[in-house]
């Protein structure tokens, strides 16, 4: 039905996460669009830039463009405080919280041993390296609340106990305006399990 360079643009496009066969066409056939060439010509450049400059950064593994991001070379950030993430954009996600100031060290992914990704795939070998040469005192496991991004978390934890560093995990459950009768069990009970000690004070102290 298609030349042979639409079709091999429709079949690349596909390789995008969420995209199927029409969502492909569809978007193949927008670039392709006479009034869009030039359009189409600047996200090809764009895209060949990016995937010829952009590389990992050699402490943290998350993307930049120079040897170290701008995060392991700041200043203002505490190199004793370290957030294991599985992707780059969760760091963006909790960058642009603003209230963590420590530096951070990318997975790439996630330990599951059905999919033959082990320790060595998602980097466990380089952090438990950056833990002890960095001297981190704290060791924040934000991976995701899926199975394999818990055990990963646990596998990290029980890595990293030799080597006297605290490890926490980021807590998941009620999200910030949420109501119990909207959750699902699994998110309830989990937040059960992270449950936290209030700070108990009387009308008296507080005026």
């Amino acid at each position: 039905m298609y030349s042979a360079n639409i079709q091999k643009l429709i079949e690349q496009l596909r390789i995008l996460p969420g995209v199927g066969p029409k969502t492909a066409q569809r978007m193949a056939f927008h670039v392709l669009a006479h009034n869009r060439r030039q359009q189409a010509r600047h996200l090809a450049c764009a895209l060949e830039t990016a995937v010829s400059t952009v590389k990992n950064c050699e402490r943290c593994r998350n993307y930049c463009e120079t040897t170290l991001c701008s995060i392991c070379t700041s200043e203002r950030r505490d190199p004793t405080l370290l957030c294991v993430t599985e992707s780059p954009q969760d760091v963006i996600a909790i960058e642009q919280t603003g209230s963590f100031k420590g530096q951070y060290f990318v997975l790439h992914g996630r330990l599951s041993p059905l999919d033959g990704i082990g320790p060595k795939d998602i980097g466990l070998d380089r952090l438990l390296k950056r833990i002890t040469e960095a001297g981190v005192v704290e060791l924040i496991i934000a991976t995701n609340s899926t199975v394999e991004g818990e055990a990963t978390a646990h596998y990290i934890a029980q890595q990293a106990k030799p080597l006297n560093v605290s490890c926490s995990r980021i807590a998941h459950g009620v999200p910030m305006g949420g109501e119990l009768e909207y959750l699902d069990g699994n998110t309830l009970s989990y937040a059960l399990q992270a449950r936290v000690q209030l700070e108990q004070t009387t009308l008296e102290e507080k005026a």
